[in-house]
């Protein structure tokens, strides 16, 4: 099974195709409020690069959040009409599962931390493995750093900022080293969750927010 994975929830936007388990290309952009302009050429060169036509693929990973509210709607309008086009099923997954997956066997808990904007995090608690231990949060980060058991491993766009207060009210905290581009991993997922028949169709894709968008009013 051939699967394009689409990841445009933070500032390092990649995408990727991968087949079975093996990744056949990857492109990895830098961008923040470029995702418009930057993320269908960029799907072009991937598929070019793989020699693939877009009749070929047999479905679309898409992380539909939490994550950046820009990003997240034009990485889901892509893949909706790109899957729309092709007839093809999308799976869309948790950003922070994602996170955890990249993790597995870290720590004796994993816990993904993205950076929530306005002084927040969100985080999960997930198991060794990568399996999640209740539900995705948004919060400032103290008080759920304090909540967490000892020796849990922290990983995501967030830690870097938060690494000084992790230290301090954390047990034994671990940091492991990954990438922060996603599209490899959510490929690799998605291609399981596909062919185990968990694709919906792309009509059915929306965004997983943990808080309500602000908007802002235009100046007068």
């Amino acid at each position: 099974m051939i699967v394009l994975a689409v990841d445009t929830t933070t500032a390092h936007e990649s995408v990727a195709v991968v087949k079975g388990d093996v990744l056949l290309a990857e492109v990895r952009l830098g961008a923040t409020d470029t995702h418009s302009t930057r993320l269908m050429p960029a799907i072009e060169f991937l598929l070019a690069s793989a020699q693939l036509a877009p009749a070929q693929l047999d479905g679309f990973a898409v992380t539909a959040g939490p994550g950046s509210f820009t990003g997240l709607r034009v990485g889901l309008s892509t893949v909706q009409g790109l899957a729309l086009a092709a007839g093809r099923p999308c799976w869309p997954a948790c950003t922070l599962d994602v996170l955890a997956a990249r993790m597995a066997g870290a720590g004796a808990h994993l816990v993904p931390l993205m950076d929530a904007f306005r002084g927040e995090v969100y985080s999960a608690r997930y198991d060794a493995q990568g399996a999640r231990e209740g539900e995705p949060v948004v919060s400032a980060p103290e008080p759920w750093l304090r909540a967490l058991p000892p020796g849990c491993a922290f990983y995501g766009d967030a830690v870097a900022a938060q690494r000084a207060l992790i230290e301090s009210v954390c047990a034994a905290p671990r940091f492991p080293e990954r990438s922060l581009f996603l599209a490899s991993t959510l490929g690799r997922l998605g291609q399981r969750a596909l062919a185990a028949g968990q694709g919906v169709p792309a009509s059915a894709l929306r965004p997983l927010y943990l808080r309500e968008p602000t908007v802002r009013r235009a100046a007068p």
